[in-house]
């Protein structure tokens, strides 16, 4: 069934908090319609105007979501942190209304477990991803990381100095380092793919894949 929604689907979002309304708001950017939901008042009018559609309901109360049609979507994304109760309420009428694609902010470990018990599809952790995005950044030289399943990460940093004025099969980034260098971009100039004859220069920005552990190696070269 979730291999079925459309890419554009409309998307349910309930919890108007920060991180509900940075969801809400960048997939109003990307030009998906958005329902969304919350009991207060003045967020929901302040939000009526940026998305397609937002109300004021207790999404506690499955019958308040049937109310505004929430089991005619196919995406749902609750947003509600602050009250773990509220949170594990509303994942679970958003499971009982056969929702397929079921999105659920967790603020812990334990949190996420449970949402994902009951049947959340997707648990996402913003403060703890953003702390560990924080962590890799604040080093200096990578200026982007972004960590994927299974420990890979794909990086936007400046070249370590024994990679540059070399192509990258003498540097040997692959071989000596187990990180592959899959982009380059040049002061003026767009990103490009990098092939084994790229060199590398002081000024130029990279993108490399790999380990997470691979990575903060390779950008702690000197």
């Amino acid at each position: 069934m979730v291999d079925k929604i459309r890419h554009d689907a409309p998307v349910l979002v309930i919890g108007l908090g920060r991180f509900g309304a940075a969801t809400a708001g960048q997939l109003d950017r990307l030009g998906r319609e958005v329902l969304a939901v919350d009991t207060d008042e003045s967020l929901v009018q302040k939000w009526s105007e940026r998305v397609t559609h937002a109300v004021v309901a207790d999404a506690k109360s499955i019958d308040a979501l049937k109310q505004i049609g929430a089991q005619d979507f196919s995406i749902a994304v609750c947003a509600v942190g602050s009250s773990i109760e509220a949170s594990v309420l509303i994942t679970a009428n958003l499971v009982d209304l056969k929702i397929p694609q079921i999105w659920a902010k967790a603020i812990s470990a334990s949190h996420g477990k449970i949402l994902q018990r009951i049947g959340a599809n997707h648990v996402i952790y913003p403060e703890r991803e953003a702390g560990e995005r924080t962590a890799h950044l604040v080093s200096g030289r990578m200026l982007d990381f972004i960590e994927f399943d299974d420990d890979f990460a794909l990086v936007k940093m400046y070249p370590p100095k024994p990679i540059r004025g070399k192509n990258l099969t003498e540097s040997g980034v692959r071989s000596k380092h187990r990180v592959t260098v899959v982009g380059v971009k040049s002061p003026g100039k767009p990103f490009t793919y990098a092939t084994e004859n790229t060199v590398v220069s002081n000024h130029d920005l990279i993108i490399v894949s790999g380990t997470e552990g691979d990575i903060e190696k390779f950008a702690a070269l000197e």
